[in-house]
């Protein structure tokens, strides 16, 4: 329990009124600096009981497109056996507070309140510590409480309505090993390696296994299985921070159409990252979410990362998302390796030259973008 600045300057009025009337003589300053100690004693009296309550909060979804609405629910349960007077609770949501006023509970009571969280900024948004709050009715002292666990909101970019690519195919083992993420499960056999938890058991291979002393399984590569990956530009200098949030919309919405059909995906950032996973509905989760977190960078690093000039051809088809202004030499690495080259150049200004062997799609934001990608991808 503390005062608050209201409670400090009552205080400090008080103390000189006493000296004023103690000096002076003069009995009302005396009695006015009763009136404002008995204020601070009453305040100090109904704040210094902390609630005892216990408090649960659930975001409903914890996972939301930028904009979208997301709730929080709190559920507050009175622990004491006599009724808990009415307090505030505060919650926070990255730099936001949300007030939530809480009514008086019955003992072993439970009231349940909602309100929004804010979603507008794409970003991993801790939400709470929650902090339960009493207070005087002249607002004198207050009481505040830490309480509950923190949960973490993830708020994803905006997903545009999108085709996926159906022509990326990796190359065959036959023309060139491909990258150590290749799709397992077709009967294009590609090696034989020790078994790990989830492989299927019909895939043993009982003459390696015998050889080794330890479980061998025959990894397949899929040849006809369309693979795409998806190169974001996190360079500052080259996507500002408007361009850079559409940038993040164009990969999000991309990556998220082709992991939903069930295609192979990576997705790499010039800063660094690297999230390969198969198709489906948690890898198109997990793109999302390292897109919620990925940031500009300041350094001067390239823009293409080591990992996609050097090692095994991964084949496929490649989207680059950048800003409007490169050159042909930025991107010539690639098109040895990959049988699709597309560099969808973002921004007010069109500067990227014609790339010969790339298709090159330049926009203003990401909905013009993908309008234009969409009706060029085969």
């Amino acid at each position: 329990m503390r005062l608050t600045g209201r409670g400090v300057a009552v205080l400090l009025a008080s103390i000189a009124a006493y000296v004023l009337g103690e000096l002076g003589g003069y009995a009302v300053f005396r009695a006015l600096a009763g009136i404002g100690l008995g204020a601070l004693i009453a305040a100090t009296l109904l704040t210094v009981r902390q609630p005892h309550v216990s408090v649960r909060r659930g975001l409903t979804p914890d996972r939301v497109e930028r904009g979208r609405p997301a709730l929080a629910t709190l559920r507050v349960r009175n622990t004491g056996a006599r009724w808990q007077p009415a307090f505030s609770a505060h919650d926070s949501a990255g730099d936001e507070r949300q007030l939530v006023r809480i009514r008086r509970i019955a003992p072993a009571g439970e009231a349940t309140y909602r309100y929004e969280l804010p979603t507008a900024r794409r970003g991993r948004i801790q939400v709470g510590p929650l902090t339960l709050e009493r207070t005087d009715p002249l607002g004198l002292a207050v009481n505040r409480l830490p309480t509950g666990e923190t949960a973490t909101l993830w708020v994803h970019p905006k997903r545009h309505p999108t085709r996926t690519v159906v022509a990326g195919r990796p190359r065959h083992h036959h023309i060139g090993r491909t990258a150590d993420d290749s799709l397992r499960g077709s009967a294009d056999l590609r090696d034989v390696r020790p078994y790990v938890v989830g492989d299927e058991v019909r895939h043993l291979h009982w003459k390696a296994t015998a050889r080794t002393g330890q479980l061998m399984v025959r990894d397949f590569v899929d040849p006809d299985q369309p693979r795409l990956t998806v190169l974001l530009d996190t360079r500052a200098e080259s996507l500002p921070e408007a361009p850079f949030e559409e940038a993040a919309e164009v990969a999000a919405s991309i990556l998220f159409a082709a992991s939903m059909a069930g295609h192979r995906c990576r997705l790499l950032t010039s800063a660094g990252a690297d999230l390969a996973a198969p198709g489906g509905a948690l890898a198109s989760r997990q793109f999302l979410d390292e897109l919620c977190i990925a940031q500009r960078t300041d350094d001067r690093a390239g823009l293409l990362p080591a990992s996609l000039t050097t090692g095994p051809s991964s084949g496929g088809a490649i989207v680059v998302v950048t800003g409007v202004r490169g050159t042909a030499s930025d991107l010539a690495p690639l098109l040895v390796r990959y049988s699709s080259v597309t560099v969808l150049g973002l921004g007010p200004v069109h500067g990227i030259a014609p790339i010969l062997g790339a298709r090159v799609i330049l926009a203003s934001d990401a909905a013009e973008a993908l309008k234009q990608w969409s009706g060029v991808i085969e």
